[in-house]
């Protein structure tokens, strides 16, 4: 019987690589993104590469309510794995920043995945199967000066994926939570208003094989991935050191980055 995949972000980057994956697996595949013409563009490789049936759903998921349209577009059908990749990153001093980016993002990684989840768990519980893969952030483990939100959002995507997954233990259910360090995709494009380019790129990942990691501990049902020695590294040295220390390191990477 052939199983269905609903991926978020679908249009670019890891949950274009995602969407490769799953299709080569045979999902079928409902993909959800803002960018209409590249999503159509996805499809139009996936049904020509692939023979699985590909749907797209235009849709805003930063804007409040957006979860519950999406389960009543598609409630009807089954879904077996659901990525909650949808992100965006914005860059400034949060005196600085522009409020109603920041509640989109808020919205979009916090709220909108949070809803999703809790929308589709449901069905998933009742049939004793699926896997649930979230996109976080090696931002998640240590607060991020110059992008408090993004860091923040990120923190708690990776706490509420690890509850959960604990929560689930037993019912065929699991959750994985993919915490990349950064990766070359558009991310880093729109990270800032002023198109600042990123300025550091010695630990620089590309997006198929962190896909292709993330993947794979999401069929394992591993609760937490994070690709590469070096980030495995980066995750843990908050536990070794203080706070204040770990937040003004943070801070001179991204004032690094950015030539500030």
């Amino acid at each position: 019987m052939t199983k269905t995949a609903l991926v978020t972000g679908a249009a670019s980057g890891l949950g274009y690589e995602l969407s490769l994956l799953l299709a080569k697996d045979n999902y079928n595949l409902i993909l959800v993104d803002i960018d209409a013409p590249n999503l159509k563009k996805v499809k139009s490789e996936l049904n020509i590469a692939f023979k699985c049936k590909v749907d797209i759903i235009i849709k805003d998921l930063s804007k409040p309510n957006v979860a519950l349209e999406i389960y009543d577009e598609i409630k009807d059908i089954s879904i077996d794995v659901l990525v909650n990749n949808a992100g965006f990153g914005l860059f400034g001093t949060f005196s600085g920043t522009d409020w109603e980016r920041e509640l989109d993002m808020l919205h979009l990684h916090i709220l909108t995945t949070t809803h999703l989840t809790k929308l589709f768990l449901d069905g998933m519980l009742k049939k004793g199967s699926g896997k649930i893969l979230n996109i976080s952030s090696l931002a998640a483990f240590q607060p991020g000066p110059l992008m408090s939100i993004y860091y923040a959002s990120k923190a708690y995507m990776l706490s509420f994926s690890e509850a959960i997954a604990n929560e689930l233990k037993g019912t065929g259910v699991t959750v994985t939570v993919l915490c990349p360090g950064p990766t070359k995709t558009d991310f880093q494009s729109v990270v800032s208003e002023n198109n600042i380019d990123n300025k550091i790129a010695f630990n620089m990942a590309c997006p198929s094989k962190v896909a292709i990691y993330g993947y794979r501990a999401m069929h394992k049902g591993k609760t937490v991935a994070i690709p590469g020695r070096f980030n495995k590294f980066l995750s843990v040295l908050p536990r070794f050191l203080t706070r204040n220390s770990a937040t003004s390191i943070v801070r001179k990477i991204q004032d690094k980055n950015r030539d500030l």
